[in-house]
């Protein structure tokens, strides 16, 4: 049976819709930085989701080659996930989405170094005619989160944001964005089949005590 992070990590790939208190450990992720409009069609950042999954099934899939990880076992890639945040903007402004940058991100296993990730964009790049280079082996220790399960579009979010900030002020805590710290979302439906008022994704934001 593939190792799956969503069941394995329930409490951070399924919580409940309702705002809870976690901490999160450090955690290596597939990262490609960028700026604009997600909804671009041929945008940066679908370029981007490109370029994540390229890699994340090159390391998936290296034991058919004559490549060898230490530690290898079969896994599920995780979920897309995503870092945001507007400069000079509190929060998010989903009003205008040219003015989002972006950290789109895949979890890895933790046996997967830095030189095996080397070894995947390599790949990539040659066998699937890609220009993988902007690809990031990216480690992020996000610590303590409020986190909630969304469900419903993207564009809805504000009212449940809204939920986790009254939580966190009922509770004794505060967002606590930084220049490297953001707003995440890690994306659990297929947007192509599934219809966006049943969409589940997970909103992670940084909290300290207020």
């Amino acid at each position: 049976m593939a190792f799956d992070f969503k069941k394995e990590y329930k409490e951070f790939y399924m919580p409940k819709n309702a705002p809870e208190i976690i901490s999160v450990p450090l955690a290596n992720y597939i990262a490609v930085r960028g700026k604009g409009d997600p909804n671009e069609e041929g945008g940066a950042y679908k370029e981007a989701v490109g370029v994540l999954y390229a890699v994340a099934y090159t390391l998936k899939m290296s034991y058919k080659t004559d490549y060898r990880i230490d530690g290898f076992y079969d896994y599920v890639v995780p979920p897309l996930e995503g870092f945001w945040w507007q400069d000079g903007v509190d929060g998010i402004d989903d009003s205008d989405k040219s003015t989002f940058c972006w950290i789109s991100v895949l979890r890895l296993p933790d046996f997967i170094t830095k030189q095996d990730f080397d070894w995947a964009v390599e790949t990539a790049t040659k066998k699937k005619k890609l220009d993988c280079s902007k690809a990031e082996f990216l480690t992020v220790d996000e610590g303590l989160c409020v986190q909630i399960m969304h469900i419903g579009a993207f564009d809805d979010e504000s009212a449940t944001v809204a939920r986790m900030d009254r939580f966190l002020e009922e509770n004794g805590y505060r967002n606590d964005m930084t220049n490297d710290r953001f707003h995440h979302e890690i994306y659990l439906s297929d947007a192509r089949k599934v219809e966006p008022e049943k969409w589940k994704t997970v909103i992670r934001h940084p909290i300290r005590r207020a």
